[in-house]
């Protein structure tokens, strides 16, 4: 299968930056999607920001202007450069990637993989 780590994450002050970068591993073939999803306290999942390989960008509209995502299509990872943060975007932030891999038995599966989470906090 394939592995989602993260790292970045923390605490910041209203109207701060933070970076979060995600980093993919195992016997990938391709990625068709990479980006960010987020969870706050008793709400859904939402998507944040996710970039194609064909280098579409799809961002939420609470984060346009505000947040950048970038990818590296061979390093197979993605960072989300976060700026002007607000307390609303406080929440646990997921790696997300869908592709496909290169199974045991010689053949071609498809995978969606989460990371494990990394928490932002934006308070002052």
């Amino acid at each position: 299968q394939v592995q989602l780590v993260e790292s970045g994450g923390g605490l910041v002050q209203p109207g701060g930056s933070l970076r979060l970068s995600c980093a993919a591993s195992g016997s990938i073939l391709s990625i068709n999607a990479m980006g960010w999803y987020r969870q706050a306290p008793g709400k859904q999942r939402e998507l944040v920001a996710v970039r194609t390989s064909g280098d579409i960008t799809n961002y939420a509209d609470s984060v346009k202007g505000r947040f950048t995502i970038s990818r590296d299509n061979v390093k197979n990872t993605v960072v989300l450069q976060m700026n002007s943060l607000k307390p609303e975007d406080t929440a646990v932030y997921y790696c997300y990637a869908r592709g496909f891999y290169n199974t045991n038995y010689g053949s071609v599966s498809g995978f969606t993989s989460w990371g494990q989470g990394a928490q932002v906090s934006v308070s002052s």
